[in-house]
């Protein structure tokens, strides 16, 4: 038996230090709770402004919009880097196996990434989103199968897909295909749909899946962030955050409406319980009839 965690924060807009902060207090809270994994939102680090407009639209790009753009550029971080320096600092003290939602910056483009961080601090790799939805694909570059490996720990096998990619059916099968046993969901996504989509990963995949989901309020954002951005609630972001046992079963969430440590204690051994009657890639594939390919270059 071990105990894993989602963490449902939010970024402080335009502030990477005091994110930085909520990451180490938020790692140790998981770690009190006996959590060895644990995995942060989307674009934890960095941030995902809802609303924002970046002064852009149909052939039209405002200064405004890119003196904001530069400004959200500069919290992005580099990996490896000092940050995730910093990040493999705190999964060491906490004897922690994180997973991050950060943005990415290389060059002269954005991704929306999630690094992995094993609880001796090494970087053991990053996933770069394939696809930003709609009008992210106007900040965040796409990412390609390069990074769609999983990740081998003692904690278990372990992988991500960033919210939306979360609907690619192919890109799913990547990850099944690698067979992994705690697939993690970062995400801002807080509809009530959003539940019964990992719901159905974990029981198609029959494996553990954990949701976080970032939680934001308006007063994070920058005042004249706010003034460039569309109508937003105070909550602009609710959470929504949850654990899915291989049979579809939450058994830890959904958490709405505040910043908090969703757990749950599970047993990797007891997954082929699961795998009885449906293993998508195992005694349930058709290879005679699908071929699957995934691109790694």
């Amino acid at each position: 038996m071990q105990t894993i965690a989602v963490v449902q924060a939010g970024t402080v807009l335009g502030n990477l230090d005091a994110t930085l902060d909520k990451l180490s207090r938020f790692s140790a809270e998981c770690a009190d709770q006996g959590a060895g994994f644990a995995v942060f939102p989307e674009a934890f680090i960095g941030g995902y402004p809802k609303g924002l407009l970046f002064g852009a639209s149909l052939g039209i790009r405002t200064e405004e919009g890119r003196a904001i753009f530069q400004e959200y550029a500069d919290q992005a971080i580099e990996i490896p880097g000092p940050v995730t320096e910093f990040i493999g600092d705190v999964a060491r003290e906490h004897s922690l196996h994180l997973v991050v939602g950060v943005v990415e910056r290389d060059g002269g483009t954005l991704y929306c990434t999630a690094i992995y961080v094993g609880a001796n601090g090494e970087l053991l790799g990053k996933h770069r989103k394939l696809m930003p939805t709609a009008f992210e694909r106007v900040i965040w570059g796409c990412g390609d199968g390069s990074t769609l490996a999983a990740v081998d720990s003692p904690v278990g096998r372990f992988g991500a897909l960033i919210c939306w990619e979360n609907y690619m059916p192919l890109a799913r099968m990547a990850m099944y295909e690698q067979r992994v046993q705690l697939y993690c969901t970062p995400t801002v996504d807080d509809r009530d749909v959003w539940i019964p989509t990992v719901r159905h990963i974990a029981r198609e995949a029959r494996c553990f899946v954990l949701s976080s989901c970032q939680l934001l309020h308006r007063q994070s954002y920058p005042a004249h962030w706010l003034d460039a951005a569309t109508d937003l609630p105070d909550l602009a972001i609710r959470g929504g955050s949850c654990i899915v046992n291989p049979m579809g079963e939450i058994i830890a969430g959904p958490a709405y409406g505040a910043e908090c440590v969703v757990a749950a204690e599970i047993d990797l051994d007891r997954m082929m319980t699961a795998k009885f009657d449906l293993d998508v890639v195992g005694h349930y594939a058709r290879p005679d009839i699908f071929e699957f390919r995934v691109k790694k270059t």
